[in-house]
């Protein structure tokens, strides 16, 4: 069964794990790499962590038993807390149309629910239907906003969004 743990300090060293897995397994979804954040040191991580715990962020791991099979991060615009966004969102291969992905979702939107903001968007490489189709079964839908994708000026990211009552 799977379940659902905040990220924290204490368990940064599974955050790590499962951050630098969803690099290397769906590398074009991310903003950044494997080899630069496989780079970082310790204190990076537990720095990367504790900015999650704050009123202004969050991050969840998706753990079959002890071990990390999903990931989704969220924080709060900066200047428009009504406004939160989606990112790094990840679940690992086994667990894709399992539901876990929905589970992550749903957490996130609790969270911006608790926090006051009304719409949640992320955005989403070009080349990824099958996120696409995920996010579009949740009720999120392209804005029309684009911008390149920072790892390849070949593809573009879709910005997507969803009201979170």
């Amino acid at each position: 069964m799977v379940t659902l743990e905040r990220i924290t300090l204490q368990n940064v060293s599974a955050f790590k794990a499962v951050r630098l897995r969803a690099l290397q397994d769906t590398p074009s979804a991310f903003g950044s790499t494997y080899a630069r954040e496989s780079q970082f040191s310790d204190a990076e991580w537990i720095k990367r962590a504790g900015n999650l715990c704050g009123e202004r962020s969050i991050g969840y791991m998706a753990m079959e038993g002890r071990s990390p099979c999903g990931l989704a991060l969220s924080l709060l615009h900066e200047s428009d807390t009504s406004r939160a966004q989606l990112i790094s969102m990840w679940t690992a291969p086994t667990q894709r149309q399992k539901g876990t992905g929905r589970l992550l979702v749903n957490e996130i939107l609790n969270w911006c629910r608790e926090r006051g903001a009304k719409t949640l968007d992320l955005m989403v490489t070009s080349s990824n239907e099958s996120a696409i189709r995920f996010y579009e079964r949740l009720g999120f839908t392209r804005t029309g906003r684009t911008e390149p994708y920072p790892n390849d000026p070949a593809l573009i990211e879709y910005e997507m969004s969803r009201p979170v009552g």
